[in-house]
């Protein structure tokens, strides 16, 4: 790259495109991979985690690296596309030193790593982490953190300041209670399922870290989105207060899923911690049989009287924390509102609440033509009910004419999927052949090139 060598806040790089020379778009940055050098010598920083569309996550050198500018990556369209995996020396620069409690070796007070940044040698394609973005004092770090590029220091208490890699010292040693606050700040805006993702990749340790740092609802949100193993493994390092709280904060379909493979004495004990009413929600879906549309159905679908109008409906729908499955239709029964309600007399899709004026009787435009599901109905038929159908969501009926709730499509392919599916990869595309990435001996283990 021509003229000065840039310098790169690395919180700034996460998410960042990253597209071949052709301008098609290979993947998002997801972390860099550092070398950490003996004496004071700044580390290498060898290349990125690039995550491609697929959710494979592959090694990008930066002697593969042509440009970084205008907020994306450019690189030589020649991609490694083995699956990466860390090596014992090097470090993942968001995942692992972010957060990171120092010692400034002048004064030797502790300051906290809020960011890092890495700049290019001159004449060559390598870089290095040159300067590190830190906080004085020991205390949390927990709040919005005014990162460097985006103009400075931070809001709150604890003087900032910006020092050279070799002023600091503790980088090398195995940290304890490291905090994981900056590192989420460079992954706020992901979706539920790629932080998911994120934290599936991080050691255990910072997997636990980064649990304790996200707020209820949000790890709520992100447990949902794990394979069942990372579950349980996080819910366990919870304390029991903290665990229940989450378990009322997640889909109570999701939450019975959770508990069930909990043994049988955690299981009680959180149950009893949460409140009431969400553990009878809960209680009552771990009665049935998991693969059945009683253990699929979330018991919180949007319930009207049918007395309610188009716009009590609609204001129903608009509620940002339902799922577009749930948010796509309203189940009209007589009183109780709660499931189980009262006899359930239909249901009326959103694209019918369109298309009626706003003071329509939601009881006058009844879609009853389908039968609801049994909760004893078995996945394959939920499934083919909603296949026939065209169905992104499914009312669910009791003998006595009662909704229990409603199961979402989301919901029958998570169950009809393999129990590994979050991490299964999608066919690579024809575009893609292989080149491999080089050990340190220099032996090649596979060459693919795009284009």
């Amino acid at each position: 790259m021509a003229g000065a060598a840039p310098r790169i806040f690395v919180s700034h790089l996460a998410g960042m495109a990253v597209f071949d020379p052709n301008g098609d778009l290979v993947g998002r940055v997801r972390d860099l991979v550092a070398m950490l050098r003996m004496g004071r010598r700044p580390p290498r920083v060898l290349g990125l985690v690039v995550e491609l569309p697929t959710r494979r996550r592959i090694f990008l050198p930066m002697t593969r690296v042509t440009g970084i500018e205008s907020g994306q990556v450019i690189s030589t369209g020649v991609l490694n596309v083995r699956r990466f995996e860390q090596r014992p020396t090097e470090r993942l620069v968001l995942g692992e030193l972010l957060d990171r409690r120092l010692r400034l070796l002048d004064t030797d007070e502790e300051v906290t790593v809020l960011d890092v940044s890495v700049t290019q040698l001159p004449a060559r394609r390598e870089w290095e982490i040159d300067r590190v973005f830190v906080r004085k004092g020991a205390g949390s770090t927990r709040g919005r953190v005014s990162l460097p590029w985006k103009g400075g220091g931070g809001r709150r208490s604890g003087e900032t300041l910006t020092v050279e890699w070799s002023a600091l010292t503790g980088f090398s040693l195995e940290e304890v209670g490291q905090g994981a606050e900056n590192l989420l700040a460079t992954f706020e805006q992901l979706r539920p399922a790629d932080l998911a993702n994120v934290l599936h990749h991080l050691s255990a340790k910072r997997r636990a870290e980064v649990a304790t740092a996200l707020d209820d609802d949000r790890l709520a949100d992100v447990l949902e989105e794990l394979p069942e193993d990372d579950q349980v493994e996080i819910i366990g390092e919870l304390q029991d207060e903290r665990a229940a709280d989450v378990l009322e904060a997640m889909d109570p379909d999701d939450a019975a899923d959770l508990l069930g493979e909990l043994p049988e004495s955690d299981k009680e004990r959180l149950l009893t911690l949460m409140r009431p009413s969400d553990a009878a929600d809960v209680r009552r879906l771990m009665a049935y049989e998991e693969r059945t549309a009683g253990g699929l159905m979330t018991t919180e679908p949007i319930v009207l009287r049918p007395d309610a109008t188009v716009a009590d409906a609609l204001a129903r729908v608009r509620n940002a924390d339902l799922s577009p499955a749930l948010a796509a239709q309203v189940y009209v029964c007589r009183p109780p509102d709660e499931t189980p309600t009262g006899k359930y007399l239909g249901t009326v899709h959103f694209q019918r609440l369109l298309r009626d004026p706003p003071y329509t009787l939601v009881g006058s435009m009844l879609d009853d033509d389908l039968l609801p599901l049994s909760p004893d109905a078995r996945l394959p038929e939920v499934a083919g009910f909603f296949a026939a159908y065209d169905m992104v969501a499914a009312p669910v009926v009791d003998d006595g004419g009662s909704l229990l709730g409603a199961v979402t499509v989301d919901d029958v392919l998570d169950h009809m999927l393999p129990d590994d599916w979050r991490e299964t990869e999608y066919q690579l595309s024809d575009e893609v052949n292989v080149e491999p990435r080089t050990g340190a001996a220099g032996s090649a283990q596979g060459v693919v090139r795009r284009g």
